[in-house]
Formats: C-alpha cells, structure tokens, sequence
C-alpha cells in the first residue's frame, strides 16, 4: 500500500539484486552466476516494474530464478526480438509489393504513388539490387557501368560499399538467382527477383541482430534482462532492414565480448572483419588504446589492434589488387559526398542561410574543406574521450568509452545515415543501462524517419516541408549529446554506475577488469567505488 515500509525480505532481496551478493558463487560469468547475483530489472527499474503489471507484478521475493528449463533472459529477448524484427520487415514489406503492368505485359515492383515515402518503408535494399547491377550477374568491384548516361553528369560507377558488405550482397545475388531457378520447377514460391533478394537480405541481417543480443547479454554477464531494450528497441522496427548495418553491429558486440573473455586475438579478427562490412567497429580500437595505455595492459591492445588491422587487409587485399578502382570506390564515393540533409551542417545551412565551408561545388568536385572540418572535429573529439579516460578518477569502462568515440564520429561526420543510430544501440546498453532514458532516446531516433519520408516525398505532393525532420534531426542530436554529458558524468561519479552497482569494475574490461592503474593524468589514484544504499 502506499506509505507503508517495503518488509524486511523484500529490502534484502534488494540489495541482493543491487550488489550482486551471492553465498553460491563468487564468479562472474554469466553461465555461472547464481540466480542472487543477477539484477532483477522489476526490482531496480521503475519501467521494467510497471511493464510488469499486466503479467503479475514485480518478482516475488521467494520466486525461485534460473531454474526454468527453458526460459532464460537470453531466450526472452531473443523471442521479443524476434517479434520485432518480424514488424520490422512487414514496415518494409509495404515496398516490396509487385503488380502487373499490363502496359510492359509484365509484373513490376510497385512503386506507384510514392509508395516507398507514404508508406514510409523505403529501404536501399531494394533499389540496391538494380542500382548496383546485382541483378546483372557482375561481380562486385570488377563489374562497372554508367550513371546518369547521356547527360554532362554521366559518371562511372563500381560498388560503393566496404568489401565485405558489397560480397554480401553479390552471394544473396546469387542465392535469388538458384531460389528462382527452384522455383521454376515448382518447388518453391515465387515473386520479383527484388523481392527474393530482399527477403533473403532481411533473413541474414535478422540473424545478425539477433547474435548480436546474444553477446550483449553474455557481455552484461549480471545484467542479461538489459538486452531486452535491443531486442525492442524502436530503432530496430525501422531501421533493422534500411540497409546492412546490422552486420557490423554484430562483429562489434561479438568483438567486445571476445574482449571480455579475455580472447584479444579473437576480438582484433571480430573488429578487423567489422571494419571490412562499416568501417565504424574499427573505431572501438581508439577506446581500448587509451584504457589499456591506462591499465599498462599494452600486450593486451597490440594483440587486438594487429589482428584487426590483418584481418581487414586479409580481406580486403585480394580485392584491391585484382580490382583497384572498384576497391577504391567506397572510400571515393565518400569524399565526393557533402553535407547529408541529417547532417548538423545542413541544418545550420538550412536555418541560417549560410553556403557552407566550401560553397556550392560543381558536380563531382570534392568539398575539400568540409572533409578536413569533420576529420579535425572528430579527431579533436577523440582527443576529448582519451583526456577523460586518463583524467577520471576512476577508469572508465570499455563500452562507455566505446558509445563515446561511435557519438562523436556520427556527430560530427557530414553524413548521419538513419540506419546508423543501429550502431549505438548495443554499446548504450552496454554503457548506460537506464531504460526509460534509453528508450525515450531511442523512440526520439526512431520517428525522425517520419518526417524524413514526409520531407522526400515533396511539398508538391503533400509532403512536410524541411523544417519539421530538421528539428527531428536536432532532437535527436540533443538526446544523444545528453547521453554522452551523462555518461561522462557517470564516468567522473562512479557510484551513479549501475554497472559498478554490483561489486564489478567492468564486466566487458576483460584484462583490464579489476587491474591497477599505471598512467594517469595528473597523478590521480584509483578511486573506491562507494555503493549508494538501495532505495
């Protein structure tokens, strides 16, 4: 009732489940703990407490945990993340959709009416089949054609995606042409080839999220129920399927858990492969640099940087020798590109008026200046995060250094894809593990594609004006700003870490878990961790 005292055993149980204490078991592997020393979300989190209401209420105080056979948190959020990604792929199934021209006598994608930006299920996927001439049986980087032939644009073109993620889609490529040869024969369902090769796409990405909750709850070691805010995230409904991050976002997650298990080698392979499908799970070597410089666990880092940097030239060597132009595509196709409309330069442009720091450009002139701003303001950024790990009283953790350098890279970089807010998910769970602040930032991310379909599909046609997905933009920018402010704060206040909650320094630290410090910024000791009282 209310005002009356919470009993003695529920105030027990409590702290329990705040600090992890166990008479069963003092190890920190998940596969290990006792069920005493897991955080018990309907306990300790307000949302997870009233989500609760309609199954029964928090968890009882003699309910008796980690004895189900069958339902662990791994396979909840593994089922919750499969019901998502499954609404997922119907958002962009609206897109996918085939009629019959009777004009052309033949079925055709239906992308009548603007349907890609009504239904707001545009994904590149899609147009990315034809676009990049998958469809024609080329391999990727050997194979080039022509853009906007005819016109004083025209322009060659190979495959702009990094090495593995352009293979990916050449073997699904494949795979779309043996499932229609099957399904000639009547053994299998039909449809556009596009289609096919969607749905094929979407089945591999869907796989790779769900690997990467996986880690993320092996990871979190006495936090599992926190991948449930993956497994939901409203970033995943939208954005699961937009395009192919959800690769990277695995080799990331898995790298980081390789790391936590003590496996630098097998984490540098993970990150090297990461940064041969996106370039960013390279980025996550720049956090373990300063910690392990922190930690003097140097060995530790120069294992896992050397892996990573072997494995992305193991796989992208062979491509950029036997086709160098193609190979170099991607990283072409990236300097020539300007400010994306997400981008904080095209809002301050749109707003003020102002040209920009190189003017308008001609077509296929390079925006020199622009490209040196964002790499200063990134690298002065990093310079940043690397003061704060050294300073801090306390050394950070891996993954809040890790969400860190991805925000900074994504604010300060010319091109905000939508699907790239992906890349934060696993490593703020990681970070800062408070749901309803998570997913307020989340939902924040997740309905700035509303006014993005709204804005390309043209005021002539209906459509919102810039106006309103720029302020979408700029509410999104401002959550993931607050995150980083907080988890710096966190950073410099170690007791308000629920990680550190439960007696752990940093359960995804690996060799630096618990290990002393040997370089720091202004001769600071190793802070103690004071644990605050549960409420």
């Amino acid at each position: 009732m209310p005002g009356e005292t919470e009993p003695d055993g529920v105030a027990d149980a409590k702290d329990d489940a705040r600090t992890g204490a166990s008479d069963a078991s003092d190890s920190t592997d998940t596969a290990t703990l006792s069920p005493s020393d897991r955080v018990i979300p309907t306990w300790t989190e307000p949302l997870a407490r009233a989500g609760s209401a309609p199954i029964g209420g928090p968890l009882g105080v003699h309910a008796v945990i980690g004895r189900h056979w069958f339902w662990t948190p791994l396979r909840v959020a593994l089922l919750i993340a499969v019901i998502g990604l499954t609404i997922g792929w119907f958002g962009k199934a609206a897109c996918v959709q085939q009629y019959y021209n009777e004009d052309a006598k033949q079925l055709e994608l239906d992308w009548r009416s603007n349907r890609p930006f009504t239904a707001m299920c545009y994904s590149d996927i899609i147009p990315l089949y034809s676009a990049e001439q998958l469809d024609k049986g080329g391999f990727p980087y050997k194979t080039s054609w022509y853009d906007d032939a005819g016109k004083p644009t025209q322009h060659e073109r190979w495959m702009e995606y990094p090495v593995l993620t352009g293979l990916f889609q050449w073997v699904n490529a494949k795979l779309t042409d043996g499932w229609l040869k099957i399904a000639d024969s009547g053994w299998l369902p039909t449809g556009l080839a596009v289609t096919v090769f969607f749905d094929i796409s979407a089945f591999w990405l869907a796989l790779a999220w769900l690997v990467t909750i996986w880690a993320v709850t092996r990871t979190a070691r006495r936090r599992p129920w926190d991948a449930v805010l993956i497994a939901a995230s409203p970033l995943v409904l939208v954005h699961a399927f937009t395009n192919f991050d959800t690769l990277a976002t695995a080799c990331a997650a898995t790298a980081l858990l390789a790391w936590a298990r003590q496996r630098p080698l097998l984490a540098g392979v993970l990150l090297g492969i990461g940064g041969a499908a996106k370039l960013y799970p390279l980025f996550l070597l720049g956090a373990l640099l300063v910690l392990c410089l922190r930690a003097g666990k140097m060995r530790a880092f120069t294992t896992t940087a050397v892996a990573a940097v072997v494995t992305w030239a193991a796989v992208n060597l062979p491509i950029a020798l036997l086709y160098p132009r193609g190979w170099w595509e991607f990283f072409h196709r990236n300097s020539l590109r300007g400010a994306d409309p997400d981008s904080l330069y095209n809002v301050v442009a749109q707003f003020t008026g102002w040209q920009g720091f190189d003017g308008p450009l001609p077509f296929g002139q390079t925006p020199a200046v622009l490209n040196t701003v964002t790499a200063v303001l990134f690298l002065a950024c990093c310079a940043g995060v690397a003061f704060v790990a050294l300073h801090a009283p306390t050394r950070p953790r891996v993954a809040q250094l890790a969400f860190l350098v991805v925000a900074a890279f994504l604010l300060t970089n010319k091109v905000w894809s939508p699907q790239y807010s992906l890349w934060l998910v696993p490593l703020a769970v990681l970070a800062l593990p408070r749901w309803r602040l998570l997913l307020a930032w989340m939902t924040i991310d997740a309905l700035v594609w509303a006014p993005r379909m709204m804005f390309y599909l043209g005021d002539d046609k209906k459509g919102l004006p810039i106006d309103w997905f720029l302020s979408f933009v700029v509410l999104r920018d401002l959550a993931v700003v607050a995150l980083c402010v907080l988890i710096i704060y966190e950073i410099y206040h170690p007791a308000r870490d629920l990680l550190r909650h439960n007696g752990d320094d940093d359960p995804a630290g690996g060799v630096l878990d618990g290990a002393p410090d040997k370089v720091v910024l202004g001769g600071r000791r190793r802070e103690k961790v004071a644990i605050p009282e549960p409420v």
